[in-house]
């Protein structure tokens, strides 16, 4: 490389060793939106590829729909992609803000989103953004009142779903790409949007920044060392909500055992809490509704079942145990569906709002498959005076009840599926007049259905959209 950009000549060092720190790794996809910065990575990758020839490289372009010219600016992505001779594609997203969520944080939701859906654990998505953009991101978050993990901004590379977002450029000016794209004659394009100081990075970078630089010359290195400091820090403090969330956490990965987590300090509850709900995948609320988890759901009463929400997530005490979910989806508990098999078995039933619902195959547990051949099932779910007798029991309970006695928090039991098969000799008639309840999904199989000891059997299980991911068998 050209001894002009010596910068560009250490990134290329730099993006080797990143890539070797990923041996796995076969597909890089540039996040490329055509603007000085995803140009210099796209321009570097393309013409050095030669340096990972195990590895393929591709460009996206995310089309946000909200400005006249973003599809204009698609084209040109695809004509640079042709002359490096790039796979290229356009991905279109809605970018608007749900109520309460800033434009900014909703376009960027939308574009990591749609990046993300097409990659596979061998994949990794590759963005521009470089010291410049780390000191700003540094700036915000001391502003917004972050505390480490907000103050580390954005680290090299971290896990995006199954795959990796790996950005090589964190250590290299801006100035530097600008030198590199002028010396390669680069054509690329300027997004007036960028010079609204109406928002807040934009302000920064117009006003703030170049103030600092008069006095403090290399305050983007020194901001990015202290990124690079609080990252180190909250590496700690994950380490040590990890030890303390191995003692307080329930079965499931979305409950918490309330006394065992008041028996913590509150510092450290505070700090298990926040990486309960980022290892559930949920946001993080602000210290204002910390405070209230803290104050109103772990002091409440073993009777009362306070619920504590923020934008994108929610948490409810039940009895001793505290849930973290997404906030719950319209649920209408008077539907009726009819779930059919194909030639072999049951394929996959979407339930509104609940996820989907699926027959697992099993042995000597489950619902035996001979009850199953041909039928057609019916998914209910709970009105009020059904009866079941799931195994163990000697004969039937009322369904309120058993739902009670397992400990299941009232917002879940009017949403659990009941499976019902037409009544059969071996399967009457309850005398309350509900008739073939197979399974509740989630308290158990009816005893007069299930598996025998090494007998092939279907389990149902629930999948939810949510977040935690956490599917209610």
């Amino acid at each position: 490389m050209n001894d002009a950009c010596p910068g560009l000549a250490r990134l290329l060092d730099g993006l080797t060793a990143l890539l070797t720190a990923h041996p796995h790794l076969r597909r890089l996809i540039v996040g490329y939106s055509g603007g000085l910065d995803s140009h210099v990575l796209l321009h570097l990758l393309a013409t050095h590829r030669h340096c990972w020839p195990e590895r393929t490289l591709a460009a996206a372009y995310v089309d946000h729909g909200l400005q006249t010219v973003s599809a204009a600016w698609g084209e040109h992505c695809a004509a640079v992609c042709r002359e490096l001779d790039t796979p290229f594609q356009v991905l279109k997203i809605d970018a608007r803000p749900a109520p309460g969520e800033s434009p900014e944080a909703a376009a960027r939701h939308a574009r990591y989103a749609a990046l993300a859906a097409g990659l596979g654990p061998d994949d990794a998505l590759l963005t521009a953004h470089h010291r410049d953009d780390q000191a700003e991101t540094l700036l915000l978050q001391l502003l917004r009142g972050a505390g480490p993990h907000g103050l580390a901004a954005m680290p090299t590379a971290s896990r995006l779903g199954p795959s990796w977002l790996l950005r090589p450029l964190l250590d290299v000016d801006r100035s530097e790409l600008l030198d590199y794209a002028l010396e390669h004659g680069l054509r690329w394009i300027e997004d007036v949007s960028n010079q609204d100081a109406r928002f807040d990075r934009n302000y920064l970078r117009q006003r703030i920044l170049p103030l600092l630089r008069e006095r403090w010359p290399t305050v983007g290195r020194n901001l990015a060392r202290s990124a690079q400091w609080c990252a180190e820090t909250a590496d700690w403090l994950d380490a040590d909500a990890d030890a303390d969330l191995a003692r307080v956490v329930a079965p499931r990965p979305d409950v918490l055992h309330i006394p065992t987590l008041r028996a913590l300090g509150e510092p450290r509850q505070r700090n298990v809490l926040r990486r309960w709900l980022r290892r559930l995948g949920l946001p993080v609320p602000d210290a204002r509704q910390l405070r209230h988890i803290l104050h109103d759901a772990l002091t409440a009463a073993r009777d009362r079942q306070p619920c504590i929400q923020w934008l994108g997530g929610e948490v409810r005490r039940y009895r001793d145990r505290l849930h973290a979910m997404p906030p719950l989806l319209p649920h209408d508990a008077r539907q009726t569906l009819l779930w059919r098999s194909d030639t072999r078995d049951y394929p996959p039933l979407e339930l509104p709002g609940l996820g989907t619902l699926r027959l697992r195959a099993t042995l000597g547990e489950g619902l035996r498959s001979e009850m199953l051949a041909g039928a057609v099932l019916t998914i209910r779910f709970r009105q009020g005076g059904e009866r079941f007798r799931p195994v163990g029991r000697t004969h039937s309970q009322e369904l309120k009840k058993l739902l009670q006695e397992a400990g299941i928090p009232p917002w879940e039991r009017d949403r659990l599926p009941l499976l019902y098969l037409p009544p059969t000799p071996t399967f009457p008639r309850e005398g309350g007049g509900h008739q073939g309840l197979l399974a509740v999904v989630g308290l158990g199989i009816a005893a007069e259905v299930v598996a025998g000891p090494g007998e092939p059997g279907f389990l149902p299980v629930l999948q939810s959209p949510s977040a935690t991911g956490f599917g209610i068998l």
